[in-house]
């Protein structure tokens, strides 16, 4: 069965068969803003080491340990200096990165943005182009989603609040839903007992909350968690954004209603397609691609627990 999805992979991002038969050892460096500890970050790197294996060139996934932006920055001036032919990268925080990465354009490296930042981002710095979520756009719809169920009120669990595209996701939620941000979205940190004591503290401090928005696996899991011990889980309306073992089964329970896919594989894969097929051919795709946002409901599980956490 995963050699079927990986072929049908292949057809769909664009990579004809015979290129890998036509290799010239290009390099690619993924640089991510993930810590070490954020595990959703395994399927990105499936996605360029598969994306590495089928197209015979070499690709190597870097990050800062502690998800410390300035050390991210460092990383991709760096990474343009060891003189690969691109450099796939996150945009976490535009105001930080954008130098480093114009540096490495202005060098001669092609730099396509993945996964955060946006198109008109990706322009300004002088990237081929833009593979990922609009952040905003997607919690805009799922504030949209969530109004037309009847959410009126929400706690945001921001588990990276020093990366400002995180931050859009819960004030597009909040647009979606017609109401002033506020004190909605929670400071939360990333020790999941931390997580799960302020999101108990902040539910027993409002106690009138209709719906809690997670951004990812760090703060859903143990969200699920506080949400067994005060009794709550089933009964308050709860999405999240990105997908993990813990999300899926709650999906499946019926405690998350919804998760967020943004599709890590093809935010990995494609780029290094693409930049091969640049490289080897001269030809680009004209326009962005949104990976996301997609809804996963219990509805259309099969494939995600078949694949969580490998491609999905």
């Amino acid at each position: 069965m995963k050699r079927t999805v990986r072929t049908l992979l292949i057809a769909a991002a664009i990579a004809p068969a015979p290129v890998a038969a036509m290799a010239e050892g290009e390099k690619y460096i993924l640089v991510s803003h993930a810590p070490d500890s954020d595990s959703w970050w395994n399927t990105i790197k499936n996605g360029i080491a598969l994306a590495g294996e089928q197209l015979d060139v070499e690709v190597e996934y870097r990050n800062p340990p502690t998800g410390d932006i300035a050390d991210m920055a460092r990383i991709i001036e760096q990474a343009a200096a060891s003189g690969p032919n691109g450099i796939i990268t996150t945009l976490a925080d535009y105001d930080v990165l954008k130098q480093p990465i114009m540096d490495a354009v202005a060098s001669g490296v092609d730099v396509i943005i993945m996964n955060t930042g946006t198109g008109e981002q990706a322009r300004e710095v002088g990237a081929l182009m833009y593979v990922g979520q609009p952040e905003y756009d997607a919690g805009l719809a799922a504030g949209q989603r969530a109004k037309g169920d009847g959410v009126q009120s929400f706690l945001c669990v921001n588990h990276a609040i020093q990366q400002p595209t995180l931050a859009e996701r819960c004030q597009g939620f909040a647009d979606g839903l017609g109401i002033d941000l506020g004190t909605s979205m929670l400071d939360s940190g990333a020790d999941p007992a931390e997580i799960k004591n302020r999101v108990l503290a902040y539910l027993s401090a409002n106690p009138d909350t209709d719906a809690i928005l997670t951004l990812g696996p760090v703060s859903a899991d143990p969200t699920l968690l506080a949400l067994e011990e005060n009794g709550m889980a089933g009964d308050i309306y709860f999405g999240t954004f990105d997908l993990g073992e813990e999300i899926v089964k709650a999906i499946k329970s019926g405690v998350i209603e919804w998760g967020i896919d943004q599709q890590p594989f093809l935010q990995a894969y494609l780029p290094v397609v693409i930049m091969t097929n640049y490289h080897r051919y001269g030809v680009l795709p004209g326009n962005n691609i949104n990976a996301g946002p997609g809804f996963v409901t219990a509805e259309g599980l099969e494939k995600v627990e078949q694949f969580a956490g490998e491609y999905r």
